[in-house]
């Protein structure tokens, strides 16, 4: 490792990034030293606009991806380095914001039905119905799951923003949790991972869960894992339950980031689902018989 490396590793540390952003940022700066097959401290601000254009205009990347990039690169400038203004001259406007496509309850039924094997149809199920980040969900460890019945609730540690939340937990999830707990042996980590139960399950490998699944049950709707908690956040609401729960539920600093779920919320929610609001899973439809 670099003494570069190592310098922008602690900042990101000291300044409470979290480790998926750490890793972005790493990964940035270091695809940039690749390009110019130079330290990227000896570069000029007319050469990263250069890289972030070329990012752009040949290798056709996102904006939001290319706007990730650019703040990779001023983190390394103005924190890491200490030299004052931002190298990225270009402006970096967000990406085109575009509503996620949401399954419906018939199809997160025929995608649960379709998991690999009960680790992955629980580790699905939790995301669904606890409306989890990939990351919180790969996270979660037995002590966080607060069966008592005056409690009944999952506390999710350092999500976003590095924040603590507590999440209710549904009977019907945690009588699939009792099922899993009883076949599924595990130490410390709720999922654990195949090659060591002593390590946390990547979520790379819960992505993959989640695309097999999808892809089995005949689901053509872009996106990946995180849709079910787009999905959890909307059926809650066509489920009759208030915004601001459901913004603290999911972690959301402000409600007006969890206001968008209104576009998409049916006004015409089935019945047991507004009798049973948080009980997600025991109100999707029996899955299709094969």
């Amino acid at each position: 490792m670099t003494p570069l490396r190592r310098r922008m590793l602690d900042a990101l540390v000291l300044h409470g990034k979290a480790q998926r952003t750490q890793d972005a940022y790493i990964s940035a700066v270091a695809q940039l030293a690749r390009h110019y097959r130079r330290s990227p401290d000896t570069l000029s601000g007319g050469e990263i606009e250069a890289y972030l254009l070329h990012l752009l205009r040949e290798r056709r990347l996102t904006r939001s991806t290319v706007n990730q990039a650019g703040c990779a690169i001023n983190f390394l400038f103005g924190k890491v380095l200490g030299r004052d203004g931002s190298p990225c001259r270009i402006p970096l406007p967000r990406g085109p914001q575009t509503l996620p496509e949401i399954l419906s309850r018939e199809e997160i039924a025929r995608l649960l039905a379709c998991a690999r094997h009960l680790k992955a149809r629980t580790a699905l199920s939790c995301a669904y119905a606890l409306g989890l980040r990939v990351s919180e969900l790969c996270a979660l460890r037995l002590e966080h799951i607060d069966t008592a019945a005056d409690r009944m609730c999952v506390r999710v540690v350092q999500g976003k923003g590095a924040k603590d939340r507590y999440v209710p937990l549904p009977p019907d999830l945690l009588e699939l949790l009792h099922i899993y707990r009883r076949r599924v042996r595990s130490r410390g980590w709720l999922f654990s991972a195949a090659t060591d139960s002593a390590q946390a399950l990547h979520t790379e490998q819960a992505q993959r869960w989640y695309w097999h699944a999808r892809d089995s049950a005949g689901i053509t709707k872009a996106g990946g894992i995180h849709l079910l908690r787009h999905c959890y956040a909307t059926h809650l609401l066509e489920a009759g339950v208030d915004l601001h729960s459901i913004s603290q539920w999911l972690g959301h600093r402000h409600v007006n980031t969890t206001a968008r779920y209104l576009h998409l919320a049916r006004p015409d929610a089935p019945d047991g689902a507004r009798r049973t609001p948080l009980a997600l899973l025991s109100n999707l439809p029996p899955p299709p018989l094969h």
